[in-house]
């Protein structure tokens, strides 16, 4: 059997490249080609070791056949049919596409994926959506649903987007974990001041910058939070980025935190790693400020306390899912009107400590191996 991933934008978000790692893992006797914007940055990061790489558009050649036709006829899609053929082609020769954008439809219309996903279903293949997150509004608007309704599975990645899904009368649908909780973790030499098991990881994003309602409100209430630390316990900090893409770089703001903070000798700046190196800096901290999705699954899947500052459904609906309830679990960056939010709210973690670890002690295990078990029902397409 042949399975074609996409879309992907590159391993540089590392969240991306867990999601495909994790895929391969789960679906162990299946061969996989990955078609990304970036194949050079997937081998930067070993995706070649454990799948096909091809790059998911191609140049157009002016003087094709298929160039004058597109030309002649005045039309766009047959313009993105050339730059997309290395994926159609592919699937001709494959059994299914999943499509692996957990959020794609969160962000507006993408013609470009719509388009990839009508042409491989003309080719009467399968298609899933895999580990989705979808905000309800995006469900309803006409375009998405349509297309959404002729994929021959859904699986969403928590309870929020699925009930959205089942409310709007889609009805193959299934609940599984996101993939990623099954990402193998390894564990690189720690760096100096680097206390396992004494240490708080923080991730924070450009993403969440872009959300904030009050102009540089999370950033604020990030410095805040490392003061409390520094203040009030022996912790040292851990500054993790999870996506390093030149347009969307966890290490701009990052850098600006260890800057601010170098002189306390209590911070520490972790230098990019693929996602499994990543896990196991997050998975030997004490507690973890998460803004990035994949790196909260990380903490959460070695069983850490943490805090996501999220934006979405996706970090509501993964919390409620683990805990019953997003809140204390979850800040919405939107909220922060005050630069002592996120203190407050990590207090709370902190004082819940042994409840949280006794709560994953529990649940968790259970938890990732239903993450597996959703390979069961793409064998079953």
């Amino acid at each position: 059997m042949k399975i074609i991933l996409s879309p992907h934008g590159g391993s540089g978000n590392h969240g991306c490249e867990a999601i495909v790692r994790s895929t391969v893992k789960i679906l162990n006797d299946i061969e996989f080609e990955l078609f990304s914007t970036s194949p050079e940055e997937d081998a930067r990061y070993g995706l070649n070791e454990c799948c096909k790489l091809s790059a998911s558009q191609k140049s157009i050649n002016r003087f094709s056949i298929g160039y004058l036709i597109a030309r002649i006829n005045g039309s766009g899609e047959k313009f993105d049919r050339l730059a997309f053929a290395p994926i159609l082609q592919a699937a001709k020769k494959s059994d299914m596409m999943m499509s692996i954008g957990g959020d794609n439809y969160c962000y507006g219309i993408n013609n470009h994926i719509l388009l990839v996903n009508s042409a491989v279903r003309e080719l009467g293949k399968k298609s899933v959506l895999w580990g989705c997150s979808i905000e309800e509004e995006a469900i309803n608007n006409g375009i998405i649903y349509e297309d959404l309704a002729a994929f021959d599975l859904i699986i969403a990645r928590e309870s929020i987007t699925y009930n959205s899904l089942k409310r709007r009368g889609l009805s193959k649908v299934s609940l599984f974990p996101d993939p990623a909780f099954q990402l193998d973790r390894i564990d690189l030499p720690l760096p100096e001041g680097f206390k396992e098991g004494n240490t708080v990881g923080v991730n924070i994003s450009p993403m969440i910058i872009s959300y904030e309602t009050n102009k540089d409100s999370a950033f604020n209430n990030y410095i805040k939070l490392i003061e409390y630390i520094i203040a009030t316990s022996d912790m040292s900090i851990a500054l993790i980025p999870h996506v390093v893409w030149a347009h969307n770089d966890d290490r701009k703001p990052l850098l600006k935190l260890y800057n601010r903070f170098a002189h306390t000798g209590r911070v520490i700046m972790i230098e990019d790693a693929v996602a499994s190196e990543l896990k196991g800096y997050i998975a030997r901290c004490r507690f973890f400020i998460a803004a990035r999705t994949h790196a909260s699954i990380a903490a959460y899947s070695e069983c850490v306390p943490t805090l996501v500052v999220g934006y979405s459904v996706k970090a509501r609906g993964i919390a409620r899912d683990i805990f019953g309830t997003e809140n204390n679990y979850v800040i919405p960056v939107q909220s922060l009107k005050k630069d002592d939010q996120l203190v407050m709210a990590f207090q709370y973690i902190y004082e819940h400590e042994a409840d949280i670890r006794n709560h994953y002690a529990l649940n968790m295990e259970q938890y990732k191996a239903k993450a597996a078990e959703a390979g069961k029902e793409i064998i079953e397409i």
